[in-house]
């Protein structure tokens, strides 16, 4: 014949239970195993015990046993559950993570839940299921590129280096063109920006003309000297480069951080520079325009006063522009740089064996 477990208590351990038994705000499963594990310490039995707190002797018995095994601790936590099996099984996941990471469907480029379903012979729900659990999205990608430029660390060592550690007595400045701006206006007026709603506009667009930025952001300051050209050719960087000449202290020098456009490297330019010795140039490497930080201001200016305005002809543009930069250097800011070169290039470096390895399988 089964003999209970018998309990004993302590005087924190009754204080706690009785606490829990007779708590209004106490979880009822919890009211109800302090309730047992009381009348137990009492001398009840099981069966007793069952028929006071209408329950079953199971129940009864089991928290008997989980309190004299983990005492207060094993009242608060229920047990672990294995919990429902899965009725997917695991070769279904595997190959459903293997069709979407190195097959795509007919006639598309990506999966969707929907087309992968019926090959898979499941749900488009469950693929949608095993695809978060993997972290997996078709529908996504990201753009990259990795500069071949031989002269990469050459270059990346030159400008990082500019960026961390600026020449005493010099200015750095890095400098660009945003060719072929567009005055835009909209078709029809928009609604305002209202409670509960954003503003509107309309999707289709009437073009004005266009109009090239030729700008350049000091690196310590963030003081910007910019100008609007009609055209991006030489003539219209060498009259940039005269204008940052006269607005800036004669006898100071000035780098140039630039991308290696053709119009930065014609035979004009660089007979124009030798014969303006505080002109240095430094080139990026290809395909590495993240490096030069003017193009970080681009983005602001197209998306804080370009990309929702409303632009009737090319003067309104410029005004905008000019309007822009004016208020920049009321209160100038510039961006700073925290990556150094060997950082850099170990990214780099890793994104080079990724691309290495895929090509080779």
């Amino acid at each position: 014949m089964r003999v209970a477990v018998p309990i004993t208590l302590t005087p924190e351990e009754e204080e706690r239970l009785r606490r829990w038994a007779r708590g209004r705000r106490t979880p009822a499963r919890l009211v109800l195993r302090a309730k047992i594990v009381l009348r137990a310490a009492a001398g009840l039995q099981n069966r007793v015990i069952a028929e006071a707190l209408q329950t079953d002797r199971e129940c009864v018995g089991r928290w008997r046993t989980r309190f004299a095994q983990q005492r207060l601790a094993g009242l608060e936590r229920d047990a672990p559950r294995s919990g429902r099996k899965p009725r997917i099984s695991p070769r279904v996941v595997q190959r459903i993570v293997r069709l979407t990471t190195t097959t795509v469907p007919p006639a598309a480029t990506h999966w969707s839940t929907r087309t992968l379903a019926p090959v898979a012979r499941v749900s488009f729900k469950t693929v949608h299921r095993i695809w978060q659990a993997h972290g997996l999205k078709p529908h996504l990608s990201r753009t990259f590129k990795v500069s071949n430029d031989p002269q990469f660390l050459e270059k990346l060592t030159d400008v990082v280096g500019l960026y961390l550690n600026p020449p005493d007595h010099a200015l750095v400045f890095c400098a660009d063109e945003k060719s072929q701006i567009q005055a835009l206006d909209r078709t029809q007026p928009g609604l305002p920006l209202k409670p509960g709603r954003c503003g509107t506009m309309t999707h289709d667009y009437k073009r004005n003309g266009t109009t090239t930025l030729f700008a350049a952001i000091e690196v310590v300051t963030g003081q910007l000297i910019g100008t609007c050209q009609p055209r991006h050719r030489h003539q219209e960087w060498i009259t940039f480069l005269k204008r940052m000449d006269r607005e800036t202290p004669a006898d100071v020098p000035l780098h140039l951080i630039v991308d290696n456009y053709g119009t930065h490297k014609h035979p004009t330019v660089t007979r124009w520079l030798k014969r303006h010795r505080r002109f240095h140039m430094h080139f990026i490497p290809t395909s590495s325009s993240w490096l030069n930080l003017i193009e970080r201001w681009f983005r602001d200016l197209t998306t804080r006063r370009i990309r929702r305005g409303v632009l009737r002809n090319v003067p309104d543009l410029m005004a905008a522009i000019d309007g822009y930069i004016t208020h920049h250097n009321q209160h100038p800011r510039s961006f700073t740089w925290t990556a150094t070169a060997e950082k850099i290039l170990a990214k780099v470096q890793r994104a080079q064996a990724r691309l290495n390895k895929t090509a080779s399988e």
